[in-house]
């Protein structure tokens, strides 16, 4: 017996910053907000149900050399979809850790594109299949994993 993911809990700094990110950019619906002041919260989701949820309450930005989530993994149905975020992240003007799609590893099928919310959490957008022939940034180690 293996628990499933229910949904991911990401602090943030801003909610209304991280909303237009999340809503407006990755297209997550809004299902339901917390609007007290000192009690800020947004959940997100789909058809698929809730998926994310949003907690006004980090001081600063994501700390990638701390212990805690090392990265974000949202999974979409083909590289044109990827691309179709790629271009706009790009017009949100996102900054990526590639230059745009990269296979998961050197040959692999799958890959993505890496890129940071606006706290600086590491998110990726992959496909299982349609890289090939994309370049992995290193050979010794997976793409997702030294960003």
């Amino acid at each position: 017996m293996t628990p499933r993911t229910g949904h991911i809990g990401l602090n943030v700094t801003d909610l209304d910053r991280s909303l237009g990110f999340y809503r407006d950019v990755l297209g997550f619906g809004v299902m339901g907000e917390g609007k007290e002041e000192d009690r800020r919260y947004a959940f997100l989701g789909g058809d698929s149900g809730l998926v994310l949820t949003l907690w006004q309450q980090a001081q600063g930005s994501h700390d990638s050399g701390r212990a805690g989530l090392h990265h974000l993994a949202l999974e979409v149905d083909s590289i044109d979809q990827v691309r179709t975020y790629e271009t706009a992240l790009r017009e949100y003007g996102v900054e990526f850790a590639y230059e745009g799609v990269v296979a998961h590893h050197e040959g692999g099928t799958s890959g993505g594109i890496f890129f940071h919310d606006p706290d600086g959490i590491r998110l990726e957008i992959y496909a299982e299949s349609g890289a090939e022939g994309a370049p992995a940034p290193s050979e010794s180690a997976p793409t997702c994993g030294f960003f």
